[in-house]
């Protein structure tokens, strides 16, 4: 089954992607379009997820802060970073109506990708989303926060390529007070968010 990917150039405002998403979901649930990935850049934004709490926002400066229907803490958004919006049936029946499921799935499909570009990364116990050893500390490149609506995924993935990570100091990244956070390029790899999506693309299938 194909998976059409879509690719939405420049920067994106996330008010503007989420209703994208909204109404592809609803029009997938009436069976009227067919599944989806959307690969995309926001213009700067903190989001909190269904599990945030107010104590993790320490200081937006002048950030915009958006509450969403997602899981999750909060996060940031910005330029030089890939946000990965898979809309996808998980009642089809190749899949599995298991939500940590497809959050491991998300991971794996990460993991498999950041492999593509040497970078060794891995899931941590209690700890959703990817990580990299950078000089011997853990720090998050990845963060994952979805939601599903009657087993249609949307929502997903933001992964750090050339990000500015100065601008995660604003709040408390998913939560996680004692972690810092990577980037592609802060682990000393260069690439463009062309090299990253094909490489994204072609492990797909190795996950769904």
């Amino acid at each position: 089954m194909t998976i059409n990917c879509q690719i939405i150039a420049g920067l994106t405002p996330y008010e503007q992607a989420l209703n994208i998403m909204e109404e592809h979901v609803q029009a997938m649930i009436l069976g009227t379009k067919s599944e989806k990935i959307i690969l995309l850049e926001h213009e700067d934004v903190y989001t909190s997820g269904t599990g945030a709490s107010a104590g993790d926002l320490i200081n937006p400066n002048n950030i915009p802060v958006i509450k969403t229907g997602r899981g999750g803490k909060f996060t940031y958004h910005g330029p030089g970073q890939r946000v990965i919006y898979p809309m996808l049936n998980l009642s089809f029946t190749h899949r599995a109506k298991d939500i940590k499921k497809y959050i491991a799935d998300l991971e794996k499909w990460i993991i498999l990708t950041l492999r593509e570009f040497d970078i060794d990364a891995f899931i941590a116990k209690d700890r959703v989303g990817i990580w990299v050893f950078d000089h011997g500390l853990e720090k998050k490149i990845g963060a994952i926060g979805v939601r599903v609506k009657k087993w249609i995924t949307y929502h997903g993935i933001a992964v750090n390529i050339f990000t500015d990570l100065e601008k995660f100091n604003g709040i408390i990244p998913c939560g996680l007070k004692n972690f810092e956070v990577a980037s592609m390029r802060s682990l000393g790899v260069f690439v463009d968010f062309k090299s990253f999506d094909s490489a994204l693309m072609k492990r797909l299938c190795d996950v769904f």
